[in-house]
């Protein structure tokens, strides 16, 4: 089950008002990334993800029926501020896990469990065109006023090896590695539409303390996905988002095994304000893998934001 180390990472989370998601190695569909932020604003959000999966693996594994059941709690934290004339963030993202796995081995059941802490993921961003880095009143007008608009952005997405990791077990919550994830992404707003699409590329430092004191490699991986959002009111709106994968192929001591990532998924989120400050988002998940090894998931995500 070589690929399964990876998958409590994998969790698709949603948060609320900006799309705050828990970047990860399948696919993570997070709208509103590139999202008009007034400089000097803070948010911080939290919020909890059920999500179930099926995953196929080699059958010359011996392993059949292998399911994964994960809860997840996360934190959020945005900041925006200028940057070289324009209006950047950073984020910063961290959160516990509780997985459970199950399936036959060589005919025979067997079932695993894990909780502990994640990897840690930042992000930095800035818009490179629109969005103009604006404060209070400032900005306030401008939002009031432009009903048409295009961005284009730039960022960097970076997960750290801060999670919980054992190098004498497959499955683990952190991945004892770096991913370092440079994105571009360009938004247009009409009136009450926004179509925003993001395209990106992974690459994996590699894991020098794999299962049995082996090396792990891995290729880069190609993400792209687009958001449909409609806005209903002041901080209200609902999105669809589809999103695809592919690449990322893993070596082990020098053995390639051949388990290349191809995968499709799509997403429905509704957010909704409850005061100036602060607003919910329900989100829902699902994804599948195109190859013959991978996983299918469907996750449900909660989640609330604070601004000030």
């Amino acid at each position: 089950m070589n690929r399964s180390h990876r998958y409590p990472g994998c969790i698709l989370f949603f948060l609320i008002a900006f799309g705050f998601a828990i970047p990860c190695s399948a696919l993570d569909l997070e709208a509103r990334k590139w999202n008009h932020i007034p400089l000097g604003s803070s948010f911080v959000g939290g919020g909890y993800a059920y999500t179930e999966a099926d995953i196929s693996v080699n059958p010359a594994l011996l392993l059949e029926d292998v399911e994964m059941k994960l809860d997840t709690v996360a934190a959020k934290y945005i900041h925006a501020f200028e940057f070289l004339g324009k209006s950047a963030r950073v984020d910063i993202t961290q959160a516990y896990q509780e997985g459970r796995w199950k399936g036959l081995v060589d005919g025979v059941p067997e079932a695993i469990k894990r909780s502990g802490w994640s990897d840690t993921f930042v992000r930095f961003a800035v818009n490179l065109y629109g969005a103009p880095p604006l404060r209070g009143k400032e900005f306030g007008a401008y939002r009031a006023k432009t009903r048409n608009e295009t961005i284009i952005g730039a960022g960097l997405a970076m997960r750290l090896p801060t999670g919980d990791y054992m190098d004498d077990k497959l499955i683990n919550l952190g991945q004892n590695r770096y991913a370092f994830r440079p994105q571009i992404g360009v938004v247009h707003t009409r009136d009450k539409w926004t179509t925003e699409v993001t395209a990106e590329v992974a690459f994996y430092t590699d894991n020098d303390d794999f299962f049995n004191d082996k090396k792990l490699e891995q290729k880069p991986l190609l993400f792209t996905q687009a958001h449909f959002i409609r806005s209903l009111g002041p901080g209200e709106w609902v999105s669809l988002s589809l999103g695809y994968n592919y690449g990322g192929e893993n070596t082990v001591d020098g053995d390639d095994k051949d388990n290349r990532n191809q995968n499709t998924g799509w997403a429905l989120g509704y957010s909704y304000p409850i005061t100036r400050q602060s607003g919910i988002k329900i989100s829902y998940v699902k994804s599948r893998t195109e190859e013959s090894t991978g996983l299918d998931t469907e996750s449900l995500a909660l989640g609330m934001v604070f601004s000030w």
